[in-house]
């Protein structure tokens, strides 16, 4: 067969666009959730933490029915929407555990000479936690692009539109065409296996280094 790459640069363009804007947004969440003592903590840790656990199928019903009066079904901005909903808990908390970790008294140092909480963030934290940082955007990206049951209910399948690679691999099963189904899944493996072992391979060369 010829394979058709549009589902899989779709998923790779929903994979970035998600990650860039769950950046953004778990960012400020992520740092707030590791210095914060209020009591609305674990709430805050049980909303984030939440499409963890929950079935696909579920995010995705309340989704669609909270999107079904708007102009973002069935498009590639209902993918995003759906994927920054799903993706959330794969950046926030890598990030969390890099800034709890971090030495109390180098935040408070920073506090102390007059840095702003913003300030601390940027310049004195973010710089000290690069293997959560990497380990946060890059599984962030892979858990988008393997995304299926979310995107399926949400987007369709609409060919360049909303067509991604796992509903593609779906509907390949579907129609018994198990040979490019087993190509489109082998792409997807491999590409799985080399995010995860780059991620393990640079948190092991960075821990060798200390």
């Amino acid at each position: 067969m010829n394979l058709d790459f549009e589902p899989f640069l779709l998923s790779f363009e929903l994979a970035s666009v998600t990650t860039i804007l769950l950046f953004f947004f778990a960012l400020p969440l992520a740092w707030y959730l590791s210095q914060t003592t209020s009591k609305f903590k674990p709430f805050l840790e049980t909303i984030t933490a939440l499409p963890i656990v929950l079935p696909p199928s579920v995010l995705g019903f309340y989704l669609l029915w909270a999107l079904s009066d708007t102009p973002f079904i069935f498009n590639f901005e209902s993918l995003v929407i759906a994927s920054c909903f799903y993706s959330l808990p794969f950046m926030v908390q890598p990030l969390q555990s890099g800034f709890a970790s971090l030495n109390k008294n180098m935040i408070e140092a920073s506090y102390i000479v007059g840095k702003s909480s913003l300030q601390t963030l940027f310049f004195v934290a973010l710089p000290n936690i690069k293997p959560a940082l990497l380990n946060a955007i890059v599984i962030t990206f892979a858990h988008t692009v393997g995304e299926f049951g979310v995107v399926l209910m949400v987007g369709g399948s609409i060919p360049g539109e909303t067509k991604v690679a796992s509903v593609a691999i779906y509907e390949f099963v579907e129609n018994l065409e198990y040979d490019n189904a087993h190509i489109y899944s082998m792409v997807m493996l491999l590409l799985s296996f080399s995010v995860l072992f780059s991620v393990y391979y640079f948190n092991h060369k960075q821990k060798s280094l200390k």
